[in-house]
C-alpha cells in the first residue's frame, strides 16, 4: 500500500457521521476510518500519536480521522484505509460480505474471506453492534478448529481424577410449568457418577401437580451435602429461584453452579464430570428436542435480540460439527464456575417487560461481556416437549408418543422388543401363523387399564352399538375404544412405527404403511360380566392381542384357542403381544375367565 500506517476501512462515518463527505471517493462500500485496527512504524504511530494535543476524554477514532481528513496531515504522516480488506476487517454492516472458509489441504484449517474484494483480511474487528456476529466466527478462526477437528475443545482442560478432593457443584433444578416424565428426569439426577457427598441440591417446584414427584426423588437424597426445596406454596417467583440458586452456590462456596429445568433429560451418567473437565465459565450442553430443530442456545441474534438460526446451527444439531461453541444464549441447562459468580459477571434474574426471563438474562450475560458457550463434545441428553402435556389426563404421559418419542419408549416399549426386530431373532409360534412377542411394559398395560377404568363408559356386550358406522357389531364385547379415550391418532402410530415393524419381518411380502384399523378397542372379561367369547373371524388381514395383565395372578380361566389348528395360548403374559391373521385361516374364540378380570388391547389390522 506505500504507507507508512494503515488503517481499518469501515462502512459507517462514526462518531461524526458529518464528516462523510469530507472523506476522499474510493471504489468499494468501506471508505471510513475505523481505529479498531491499525498497523505501521513504531516511529510512524509515535509522531501521529504526538502531532497534536490528546486529552484523556477525547475520542480515539475522531481524533485519527480529524488527521486522516487533513490533506496535509494525511500525506505527511502516510496514513491511508485498508478499503479492500487486505488486512483489517471491520465486520458492522460487512456482515453478508465475509465468509468463513475451509482452506483445501491436508490441515483443512478454516480463514476469512471477504466476497467485495475476493480477499483474505488476517484482522477481524466486531466493531458496532458485530460482536455477538464476532464471537461467532471467532469459534473457526485462528486456529480453534479445522473442518474435521475442534483445536480449542482440549484447552484448559483437567481430570477430575487428577484432583485431590472432587469439586463441589450446587444444583439447581426448576419445575417451572407442568412437564412429562419428571420421574425418569430425577432418576437420571440420581443416576449422575459423581459424589452426592459433594452436591448441594436447590429445588424450586413451581407446580402442584409435581408435588409427590419431588417427594418421591427426596426420598433417595440423603447422601447429598445439603438439600433446599422451594415448593409450590412457598411463593417466590420464577426470577427470584433462580437467583436464590445462585446465591445458594455462593453460600456452600461451591466450585459450579448446574441449573437444571425440568425439560433437560440427563441420559449421560457422566455429564457433571464431562462438563466441570471442559473447564469454561458458562458451559451449557446441547440438548435437543428430538427431531426437531428445537434446542437449548442460539447460535445468533436478529436484529431485535431474539433467535436468528446461524449457518452452522444445523450442522451442530446433527453432530455433524462437534466442538465447544461461543453462542449469544443458552437456556435449561448450563454450569458455570464459581469464580464467574463471585466476580459479579453473572447478572441476577430479572423481569422486564414481556420479554421471556431466560432471554432477558442472556442480554444481560451478553452486556456484561459473559461468554456462554454450548458443547455438542459428548452427548448428554435430549429435551422434553411439554407443550401438549394435559394434567388433566388420568394418566398424561401415555398420550406422549408424537411429542416425546424417546421419553415414551423408555417408559412403555418393553426392553426386548428392540431385538425382535433384528432379522435373525426368531420369533416364537405358540401356534402355527400365530405369533408372540414382547412388545410393551408393565407401566403401558397398568396405564391403559386405569385410562379405561377411569373413563369407566364400558359398552353392553349387544349386538348394537352406536359407536359403529353400521351401528352393528357382529360378535359383541365389552370394550372401549381408544377413539373414547382420545388415542385413535396416537394409536394409528403405535401401529405403524412398532406393530408394523414385526408385521413385515413375519408375514413375507405384505406391506401397507401405514397400517389402516378402525377397530382399536380395549376389552373387559369377568365371570360375572363377559366371560368368554364365541368362535369367530376378525374383520382384518391380521390381528394384534395384547394381554394387559396376568393369568393366576390377576385372574383365572382365559386365553385364547384357535379352533382349525386345534390350538389353545392361555399363560399369556402381561406386555406381551399375539399378531394372527384375521380371516379366513385363523377361526378363534376367547376361552373362560373363572375368577378375577382379564384385561386385553385389540386391533383389527387392515379390515
Amino acid at each position: 500500500m506505500k504507507a507508512r500506517v494503515v488503517f481499518t476501512a469501515e462502512r459507517f462515518c462514526w462518531p461524526d457521521s458529518s464528516l462523510s463527505n469530507s472523506y476522499p471517493p474510493v471504489m468499494g462500500s468501506s471508505k471510513y476510518l475505523n481505529s479498531g485496527g491499525f498497523i505501521g512504524t513504531g516511529q510512524s504511530i509515535y509522531e501521529m500519536l504526538t502531532v497534536r494535543d490528546i486529552a484523556d476524554t477525547d475520542d480515539d477514532q475522531l481524533y485519527y480521522t480529524q488527521l486522516y481528513l487533513d490533506p496535509d496531515m494525511r500525506n505527511d504522516l502516510g496514513i491511508k484505509l485498508d478499503y479492500e480488506n487486505q488486512i483489517f476487517q471491520a465486520l458492522f454492516g460487512s456482515e453478508a460480505d465475509v465468509k468463513i472458509r475451509a482452506r483445501e489441504d491436508e490441515v483443512k484449517e478454516f480463514y476469512l474471506f471477504n466476497a467485495e474484494h475476493n480477499t483474505e483480511p488476517c484482522v477481524l474487528h466486531g466493531n458496532g453492534l458485530a460482536k455477538d456476529t464476532l464471537n461467532s466466527m471467532a469459534n473457526y478462526l485462528a486456529g480453534s478448529r479445522t473442518k474435521t477437528d475442534c483445536l480449542i475443545c482440549s484447552e484448559n482442560n483437567f481430570k477430575i481424577a487428577d484432583l485431590p478432593t472432587p469439586p463441589t457443584l450446587q444444583l439447581g433444578i426448576f419445575i417451572e410449568r407442568p412437564t412429562p416424565f419428571l420421574p425418569e428426569f430425577f432418576a437420571r439426577i440420581l443416576a449422575q457418577d459423581y459424589p452426592k457427598e459433594h452436591i448441594h441440591l436447590f429445588i424450586h417446584n413451581r407446580e402442584a401437580y409435581h408435588k409427590q414427584h419431588v417427594a418421591d426423588f427426596l426420598e433417595h437424597t440423603s447422601s447429598y451435602a445439603s438439600i433446599t426445596v422451594k415448593g409450590h406454596d412457598s411463593a417466590i417467583s420464577e426470577a427470584e429461584a433462580r437467583s436464590l440458586g445462585i446465591s445458594e452456590c455462593l453460600s456452600h462456596a461451591c466450585d459450579y453452579y448446574l441449573s437444571v429445568d425440568s425439560e433437560a433429560t440427563l441420559t449421560q451418567p457422566m455429564a457433571i464430570t464431562l462438563l466441570m473437565e471442559l473447564n469454561r465459565t458458562l458451559l451449557a450442553p446441547m440438548m435437543v428436542r428430538p427431531g426437531k430443530m428445537w434446542s437449548n442456545f442460539w447460535g445468533a441474534l436478529s436484529d431485535e435480540g431474539f433467535y436468528s438460526r446461524s449457518e452452522d446451527y444445523g450442522e451442530i444439531l446433527d453432530n455433524s460439527k462437534r466442538g465447544i461453541w461461543n453462542v449469544p444464549y443458552v437456556s435449561t441447562i448450563y454450569m458455570i464456575r464459581s469464580d464467574v459468580l463471585k466476580s459479579g459477571q453473572v447478572p441476577s434474574f430479572e423481569v422486564q417487560g414481556i420479554a421471556d426471563l431466560d432471554v432477558v438474562w442472556a442480554k444481560s450475560l451478553r452486556d456484561k461481556g459473559t461468554f456462554m458457550y454450548v458443547s455438542n463434545v459428548h452427548h448428554y441428553g435430549h429435551l422434553v416437549n411439554p407443550d401438549s402435556y394435559d394434567t388433566s389426563l388420568i394418566r398424561p404421559e401415555y398420550y406422549q408418543l408424537a411429542d416425546n418419542r424417546l421419553e415414551w419408549e423408555y417408559r412403555y416399549i418393553h426392553e426386548d422388543f428392540e431385538t425382535m426386530k433384528d432379522p435373525d431373532t426368531v420369533i416364537q409360534q405358540p401356534c402355527p401363523d400365530v405369533y408372540w412377542f414382547p412388545l410393551v411394559t408393565p407401566a403401558f398395560c397398568n396405564d391403559t387399564i386405569a385410562i379405561m377404568e377411569h373413563f369407566g363408559q364400558w359398552s353392553n356386550g349387544a349386538n348394537n352399538d352406536k359407536r359403529l358406522p353400521g351401528g352393528y357389531e357382529n360378535v359383541p364385547t365389552r370394550d372401549i375404544h381408544m377413539k373414547q379415550v382420545g388415542l385413535e391418532r396416537q394409536w394409528m402410530l403405535f401401529l405403524k412405527d412398532y406393530i408394523r415393524l414385526i408385521q413385515e419381518k413375519v408375514f413375507t411380502g405384505y406391506f401397507h404403511n401405514p397400517p389402516v384399523s378402525l377397530m382399536n378397542f380395549v376389552v373387559r372379561y369377568r365371570p360375572d360380566e363377559q366371560p368368554a367369547l364365541r368362535p369367530h373371524h376378525d374383520a382384518s388381514t391380521y390381528t394384534i392381542n395384547i394381554a394387559l395383565n396376568n393369568p393366576h395372578v390377576d385372574y383365572e380361566g382365559g386365553g385364547c384357542r384357535f379352533v382349525r389348528q386345534n390350538c389353545s395360548i392361555t399363560n399369556t403374559r402381561a406386555g406381551w403381544t399375539l399378531m394372527h391373521p384375521g380371516r379366513l385361516t385363523h377361526f378363534h374364540e376367547g376361552l373362560p375367565v373363572t375368577s378375577g378380570t382379564r384385561y386385553i388391547m385389540i386391533s383389527f389390522v387392515d379390515p
